[in-house]
């Protein structure tokens, strides 16, 4: 067994990415799209076939209709991406900015398209019948299990590359503010968290973000409110009646 060494700890606060690489982000990101849907997923569909085949016909159809609506899944949102967000930062890449939508918008919308797969590996692993061919299951398994390691890396870069470095292109284009610039609302629940001492991982676990979307967000909020201590974002909750006293710890 090779002895663990240690890894250099990045300094989050400091992690810059470079805006001028997402046009070549965003075409990779199109491009596993289309693998997903033109290969992995029909591999897998046709190993599922295969491996059914000894089930009883309602057992099949049950399998089959999990599968075709977590299809239908990947299809939306895949949909969406495509059709709202991308265009959106190829817009700001352009150097045109839309009012009417947001990443923060792209950041809520996107869901985890990786949970079905868990359970659909359960499901083949301890709910199909003895008659089931045992190789058939191997593949089948081996298929859901390169679509899940490679959506997990899709999802990565589309979570702690994409959207940090869509939102550091979106606030190089806002104009100069001339006032204190309004929170958004999700500004204002991670500014509540932070007042009620969470971490930044406590926070990206609660509302299913990355660390890096987590810290563009606090940057953000410190640049608008022109606080930066804790304690100072505290007082500022407070006084904007986002918190109440009794509520911090």
């Amino acid at each position: 067994m090779k002895a663990q060494t240690s890894q250099p700890v990045l300094n989050m606060a400091e992690f810059c990415i470079d805006t001028s690489r997402l046009q070549d982000i965003l075409t990779f990101l199109r491009k596993s799209h289309r693998y997903y849907m033109d290969v992995m997923v029909p591999n897998l569909a046709a190993s599922l076939e295969r491996l059914t085949e000894p089930c009883s016909e309602h057992q099949r159809q049950t399998l089959w209709k999990f599968f075709s609506d977590y299809k239908e899944e990947l299809v939306t949102h895949f949909s969406y991406e495509e059709n709202v967000a991308f265009p959106y930062i190829e817009a700001m890449l352009a150097g045109e900015r839309s009012c009417q939508y947001s990443i923060e918008e792209y950041e809520q919308n996107h869901s985890n398209i990786q949970e079905k797969l868990d359970d659909l590996k359960n499901l083949i692993t301890r709910s199909l019948p003895k008659e089931c061919s045992q190789e058939d299951a191997t593949q089948a398994l081996y298929n859901l299990y390169n679509l899940e390691m490679d959506l997990q890396k899709h999802t990565f870069i589309e979570d702690d590359v994409l959207i940090p470095a869509a939102m550091q292109l979106e606030k190089k284009m806002e104009p100069v503010a001339t006032g204190a610039d309004e929170l958004s609302a999700r500004e204002k629940e991670i500014l509540v968290c932070v007042a009620q001492g969470m971490l930044n991982k406590e926070i990206a676990d609660k509302f299913n973000l990355s660390i890096y979307t987590v810290i563009t967000h606090r940057k953000n909020i410190t640049r608008k409110t022109g606080v930066k201590t804790v304690a100072g974002l505290t007082v500022y909750a407070l006084l904007n009646n986002l918190i109440d006293m009794n509520t911090i710890e």
